[in-house]
């Protein structure tokens, strides 16, 4: 299917160079996001941002950005394909990434930083939807999974990035090697990217068809059931990204070790996204997706209580979230694909629509628990350990008579496309 649905054409990158491509793509947001935690107290002090929570709207306006505009870039592809609209949208993040750089104030900072995840929302939409266009079922689901372990290995190392280039320049140069990132990204895949949009699915910009695109992403049930599920375990991402600084440098009083924090946090979640890749196509995509969930609550629940036992330490902190991020990497990539398996007809809307509801609603939770912050990890672990219920709680009622079932979903069954016209 990957071959066929390339054009004839086009030069053709191999498997792993797409995955590679589109997890570079992917990782854009990754590296703008957590390239700035080491960089947060300098933003503070050179801005005059005295309130260590207010920094936090460094991290957190990205994700407002990123979650707004995705509605606007999935019919655009689905309209005139995934290729040139991926051009406007990464050229875009290079220049914001250039604004951010020069911000004299923090406002202007934030608006920028509101822009650049605006911007890069493209990516999310048509990596998702590349994928969609290429690949059914566990094939999608072992491609998605491989596509973010190379995506998560980014925040092993952005930290490390962010803190690195502070030993030699200030806070406004991690902006510029955002912005030298974007540009290698936008040229190697206007070089190497294939059009994946097939014909047939090509739909106009008619208000009425994209409203009922979307609305059949909304009310189809396993698409509204798993976005939410989806919506709840970013959350515990988004509050991880929002707090980690003040954790680290705060609680646990060890700033000259953020950057391994990150990294030893954030390794096992790409390894669990390889793992997926290798048993996700031999149990189903249910059966692990669902487990996963599962063991997520668990590790969760455990770290919680430990925390409000007085046990916590960095050392138990750091296999605890470890053990909790392996969760998120099992859990994230198999619920995306399960929110988009019946969405081949709408791939761009629906991946927009879902990206939408998703990123902001967990930018949302992820920023009022980050916000609850008063110098302890209770609020924190208290908070994700609630997510990661809810989100298993949502899956049950989504498909009570699948749940942790071997069969179901191994092949995809597209809902009906809407009529639209062909361009």
């Amino acid at each position: 299917m990957f071959e066929s649905a390339l054009k004839t054409g086009a030069k053709r990158p191999g498997t792993r160079e797409m995955t590679a491509l589109l997890a570079g793509l992917m990782a854009l947001n990754a590296f703008a996001i957590d390239a700035m935690i080491p960089a947060l107290p300098d933003i503070g002090h050179s801005l005059g941002v005295a309130d260590e929570n207010r920094r936090q709207l460094v991290v957190i306006a990205y994700m407002i950005g990123f979650g707004s505009t995705q509605l606007i870039w999935g019919p655009l592809a689905d309209r005139f394909g995934r290729k040139p609209v991926l051009a406007v949208g990464v050229t875009l993040y290079a220049a914001f990434a250039l604004l951010c750089a020069f911000a004299g104030s923090f406002e202007l900072l934030i608006a920028g930083r509101a822009a650049m995840g605006a911007s890069a929302a493209v990516t999310r939409v048509l990596v998702v939807a590349m994928v969609r266009d290429l690949f059914e079922a566990e094939a999608m689901a072992r491609v998605m999974s491989l596509v973010f372990m190379t995506f998560m290995l980014v925040p092993v190392l952005a930290p490390s990035i962010g803190q690195a280039v502070l030993l030699f320049a200030p806070w406004p140069a991690i902006f510029l090697v955002l912005a030298g990132y974007g540009l290698i990204m936008l040229a190697w895949s206007m070089t190497r990217l294939p059009e994946t949009l097939h014909p047939e699915f090509r739909r106009s910009l008619n208000w009425r068809e994209i409203g009922s695109a979307a609305w059949q992403t909304v009310r189809e049930p396993q698409s509204r059931g798993y976005t939410l599920a989806l919506t709840l375990t970013f959350a515990c991402l988004v509050a991880y990204i929002a707090s980690i600084q003040q954790i680290v440098f705060d609680v646990f009083e060890a700033p000259e070790l953020i950057g391994l924090v990150f990294g030893a946090i954030a390794a096992p979640m790409a390894l669990a996204s390889w793992l997926n890749s290798r048993i996700v196509g031999r149990f189903g995509l249910r059966r692990v997706g669902h487990s996963a969930a599962a063991a997520f609550v668990g590790v969760t629940a455990t770290h919680a209580l430990v925390a409000f036992a007085g046990y916590e330490s960095l050392a138990l902190f750091i296999l605890l979230q470890a053990l909790t991020m392996c969760c998120f990497g099992l859990t994230s990539s198999n619920l995306g694909t399960l929110a988009m398996e019946h969405m081949a007809p709408i791939a761009g809307t629906a991946s927009s629509v879902q990206g939408v509801v998703g990123t902001i609603g967990a930018a949302i939770i992820g920023f009022m628990i980050g916000q609850a912050f008063d110098g302890t990890v209770f609020p924190f672990v208290a908070g994700v350990a609630l997510c990661a219920a809810s989100a298993f709680v949502v899956i049950a009622l989504t498909e009570p008579k699948r749940l942790f079932a071997r069969i179901g979903g191994n092949r995809c069954e597209p809902i009906s496309p809407v009529p639209d016209e062909v361009a």
